[in-house]
């Protein structure tokens, strides 16, 4: 039995953005999906979280978890059993500190994650942010400040237009043990608001892993930064794409977190 829905405050919500070549997202992708792309960019990166007071409804605030969690992502769209076509995100993989949420992801509520171990600085519209999961599969650190506007070199025009971008893609599939199996997440915010987030330093051993992105395929784009907000989590249902499905581009099945190694991503454009 998985709860429907949980609740809580949404303290901190890190988004770091890359811009790949879209046959390059294409090979990282379950066969069904294809990368939903902006300005001719694939757009994928590291959701890096901090949730507060996360609670079933009617469970008191004060009996909440907290936790400092990691979602590597992709933005897809796939076209469901009607042949409509929609829009989300695909997650390759989620790592958390919490040891419940370990226990629960994947069972009482969608989404298995991976333990890790994060550094956490954040003061006066600051981060510094340090992940490393305790399998050595993926490690982050990013560092910068909340700035007015995104840098130069985006591939988004405006920050409200990459602000609209991420809010169309809150409905979340997650790999799974099962490989024939995605679990569906959705996050609702009571408001959105999402601001820049100028980055004075990014590292990322995933996008920056030449195995999986050959060098020139991938560079940082531009991050964003949401912060308290009360938000839920409800359940949607699972995700089973049959071999063959035609998403509008083609799809090529391959491992879905393969390991990688430690090299730094690119800031350049």
């Amino acid at each position: 039995m998985r709860l429907p829905r949980v609740q809580g405050i949404l303290r901190r919500r890190l988004l770091v953005n890359f811009r790949v070549e879209p046959a390059v997202v294409q090979r990282h992708l379950p066969e069904g999906l294809r990368p939903r792309l902006h300005a001719g960019h694939a757009i994928a990166g590291v959701c890096l979280i901090r949730l507060e007071q996360l609670r079933p409804p009617g469970v008191p605030s004060f009996l909440g978890i907290s936790s400092e969690n990691a979602a590597h992502r992709v933005a897809v769209a796939w076209r469901d059993a009607s042949g409509a076509l929609r829009e989300g995100v695909f997650i390759h993989r989620r790592d958390t500190d919490s040891l419940l949420g370990r226990l629960a992801g994947g069972r009482v509520f969608p989404g298995e994650h991976f333990p890790a171990r994060f550094t956490v600085a954040d003061s006066d519209g600051r981060i510094e942010l340090s992940m490393q999961s305790l399998d050595g599969a993926v490690r982050v650190h990013v560092a910068g400040r909340d700035a007015d506007r995104l840098p130069p070199t985006s591939c988004f025009g405006t920050l409200a237009q990459a602000s609209a971008f991420f809010e169309a893609g809150t409905l979340g599939y997650s790999a799974t043990s099962d490989a024939g199996r995605l679990d569906g997440l959705i996050l609702r915010t009571h408001e959105w608001r999402a601001r820049a987030f100028e980055v004075a330093a990014v590292d990322s051993s995933y996008f920056s892993n030449p195995d999986l992105f050959p060098e020139g395929s991938v560079a940082f784009d531009h991050a964003l930064v949401m912060r308290d907000l009360a938000h839920e989590w409800l359940r949607a249902e699972d995700l089973s794409l049959a071999p063959g499905a035609d998403p509008g581009a083609e799809a090529i099945p391959v491992p879905v977190m393969p390991p990688a190694v430690g090299v730094r991503a690119s800031q350049q454009a």
